[in-house]
């Protein structure tokens, strides 16, 4: 009876600290998540969205492999490296929403209109932009992408197994040299019209000193710019999405 009985805690010691583990890195990541780790949502639904995500994670991971029934320091700061690691990769792809709404809100002199109050303040475009890619993203199945990436990060950074810091490094930067490459690609039709704009002001100006070319500039510039963003705004979502869900296929294969 003691036996059986010292089995049964053994057991179930394993898998209370497997859970603990597969927590550790889903919790990591959950602080950095695009939509499940914003800012506005209240700690506790953050929460318990992280014990959602930790559920189908263990169980179809731990149900092909053995379970750990004890943990040192090497583990837990392995769990917390790779869940910070996935998340500041996934994050990228935000930051690249975000680039996006402040250069079309710069190139259309709109750079001071500010959206609502966030921990990020950024134009009414940013706004725009970051909360209709996300919506766009969570009716594309975005969790089940998300698990698909935890589940493959344990491929790459196994339990345990200390990564490289050169390789984190490189893989970090990569992904924020591409935010920043896709950024600029999606948000360039705004920035060719504000240079056209600039050129066809300054030429009407040199010819015609004595109008005021700036007071009426200004306001077409500005419709103009929103006409554009009304009709290329659904294929810079596209565009962004369709990178980002083939980064959450393989979030560590360095971009190219």
């Amino acid at each position: 009876m003691t036996a059986d009985l010292s089995i049964l805690l053994a057991q179930n010691q394993a898998i209370v600290t497997s859970f603990f583990l597969t927590f550790l890195r889903v919790g990591a990541t959950m602080a950095l998540l695009p939509a499940f780790g914003e800012q506005a949502i209240p700690m506790r639904i953050r929460l318990g969205l992280s014990l959602a995500f930790t559920v189908p994670v263990y169980s179809i991971l731990f149900a092909e492999h053995q379970a750990f029934a004890e943990i040192g320091i090497v583990e837990v700061a392995v769990e917390i490296v790779a869940g910070l690691s996935l998340g500041i990769i996934l994050r990228s792809f935000v930051f690249a929403l975000q680039m996006i709404g402040a250069i079309v809100a710069q190139s259309i002199s709109l750079s001071q209109m500010f959206g609502t109050a966030s921990s990020e303040p950024q134009p009414a475009i940013g706004h725009l932009l970051f909360w209709g890619g996300l919506s766009v993203a969570l009716a594309n199945g975005f969790h089940l992408l998300v698990i698909e990436a935890f589940i493959l990060s344990y491929t790459v950074l196994p339990i345990g197994q200390l990564p490289s810091g050169e390789n984190l490094t490189n893989l970090g930067v990569s992904h924020i040299a591409r935010a920043f490459s896709l950024a600029f690609v999606l948000s360039s039709p705004f920035l060719a019209a504000s240079l056209l704009y600039n050129v066809a002001i300054g030429v009407i100006n040199r010819a015609m000193p004595q109008l005021m070319v700036a007071m009426v500039g200004a306001p077409a510039i500005t419709l103009g710019g929103i006409v554009l963003l009304l009709l290329i705004s659904p294929a810079i979502i596209s565009l962004w999405w369709a990178a980002f869900s083939e980064t959450l296929f393989n979030p560590f294969l360095k971009p190219q």
